[in-house]
């Protein structure tokens, strides 16, 4: 293996889609010897991990991802030497939680040095949120057996929880719970439902390592995967879509970095029933409606405050509107007050824009597919926590929901973790047991849509490749 065929293209494996976990399977493929083709259907790599100038040239915007505690955490990453080739910026402050004007507290790093949250919750946070840190690599390898047991059972107890029982059994502070709530609602779902709280623990327990953004832009992530995959011999294609097998060039391995319906579009009837019948059963949703900011000058928190000191915020006046925001996204109706996930790149990267130019970013979720423009509804939550920031606004671009799958296949419905986070699919993504191999020899899975979901970690392209080693090494 390893040798390229210049009659007819042949290769070892072929990935199909540059996104993160795309490359990163190809990473691990062409480290272990493979002569790899990567086929990317875009005109250019990085799929949610991109990073463009649509501004104007020197203001450098992330599309979609632009915060990367997992990819900080990332086993696979780590593996890969990913981290000598990116710069990591890491704010003392993992995430800020903005309540009203000049009201906000920070969850900071190293819950075991200081507090990482102010008042009677620090040492609840410290024994409840951040005490999984240590689980992070057991938590990204699931459905794999844990390596330490009884901690993971722990875990496990608390992180099938919905958020609303959770907090108040571990948290004495309203605004300790609903600090945590938007943390947990990164995964989209209603704070009652089941499951809920395990997006919660698993990004509090790594707000003790940080939330990094990545120097330059997020395409520094991409860039980096693709350089280990050509410094190994292999080839990355652009402008090549597949749409079938047959647009494939003859290879022992085929990973799919795509979403389960494309993925079940490609393969077709060759996919046995039953695992055929659980790609049309993930679930998808909410979407997201986002929208990035060139301003004059940072975003006018009051001085000083959490927000000031991160690149990464929240806005909710309370649990509550956490809560109704979810659950209208989750049922089809959109938000009339939104809570809202943004970011200041530039509050850590200045090299992001020109002199006198900042960058910032914020996005709400929305229903499935919603072509609706909800960009003046985020405007007015941040406006209401920084009075005078439309007055710094100098230019903005909106992308909705719908307008996310337009760009990008695998964001279903404007959904960017490849399938909501159930219950039922924290525990089988798509399946049970082998989550990245399709019931077809040779064929692989290794998109968010399989485990551990959504996040640019790398760990569902690099679970995949590892699967695809093993069954060419017995063949």
């Amino acid at each position: 293996m390893g040798e390229w065929s210049a009659v007819n293209d042949e290769a070892d494996a072929v990935v199909v889609g540059a996104g993160p976990n795309g490359l990163t399977a190809a990473a691990v493929l062409a480290r272990a010897g493979l002569a790899v083709l990567v086929l990317e259907a875009s005109s250019s790599i990085g799929g949610g991990c991109r990073t463009d100038e649509a501004f104007g040239a020197g203001i450098r915007r992330d599309v979609c991802a632009a915060v990367h505690p997992t990819g900080y955490a990332s086993p696979a990453f780590a593996d890969l030497g990913l981290h000598d080739r990116v710069d990591w910026l890491v704010p003392e402050i993992s995430v800020a939680h903005a309540f009203g004007p000049g009201d906000a507290i920070g969850v900071h790093r190293d819950a075991v040095r200081s507090p990482a949250v102010p008042g009677r919750d620090a040492r609840a946070w410290r024994n409840r949120v951040a005490a999984h840190r240590d689980l992070v690599d057991d938590v990204l390898a699931m459905p794999g057996l844990p390596t330490r047991p009884a901690a993971m059972a722990r875990f496990g107890a608390s992180a099938a929880a919905p958020v609303d029982a959770f907090v108040r059994a571990a948290f004495r502070d309203e605004r300790t719970r609903t600090a945590f709530a938007g943390i947990a609602a990164h995964g989209a779902r209603p704070l009652r439902a089941p499951g809920s709280t395990a997006p919660g623990l698993l990004l509090g327990a790594l707000a003790d390592s940080g939330w990094p953004i990545a120097a330059g832009g997020s395409q520094a992530i991409v860039d980096g995967l693709a350089a280990i995959v050509t410094e190994h011999g292999g080839r990355i294609e652009t402008g090549r879509e597949v749409t079938s097998m047959a647009d494939l060039p003859a290879a022992p391995a085929v990973l799919f970095d795509v979403s389960a319906r494309s993925l079940a579009r490609i393969v077709g009837d060759a996919l046995p029933r039953r695992y055929a019948r659980r790609l049309d059963g993930v679930r998808h949703g909410p979407g997201v409606c986002k929208v990035d900011f060139v301003l004059s000058e940072p975003i006018p928190w009051a001085d000083g405050s959490a927000p000031t000191r991160t690149a990464t915020f929240h806005i909710a006046e309370d649990r509550a509107q956490i809560g109704r925001s979810e659950l209208l996204a989750d049922t089809g109706r959109i938000p009339d007050r939104p809570w809202v996930l943004g970011g200041e790149p530039t509050r850590l990267d200045p090299t992001r824009a020109p002199r006198g130019r900042h960058l910032a970013w914020a996005y709400c979720h929305v229903p499935l597919g919603c072509d609706t423009d909800v960009s003046d509804r985020i405007v007015a939550e941040i406006d209401r926590c920084a009075p005078g920031f439309t007055d710094t606004v100098i230019d903005r671009i909106t992308v909705t929901a719908a307008e996310l799958e337009a760009y990008n296949a695998n964001f279903v419905g404007g959904d960017i973790s490849g399938g909501t986070a159930s219950l039922r699919q924290l525990l089988a993504r798509p399946t049970l047991t082998s989550p990245h191999t399709t019931g077809v020899p040779g064929v692989y899975l290794c998109s968010s849509a399989a485990a551990p979901g959504g996040g640019v970690h790398g760990m569902s392209g690099y679970r995949a490749a590892r699967a695809a080693l093993r069954d060419l090494h017995r063949a």
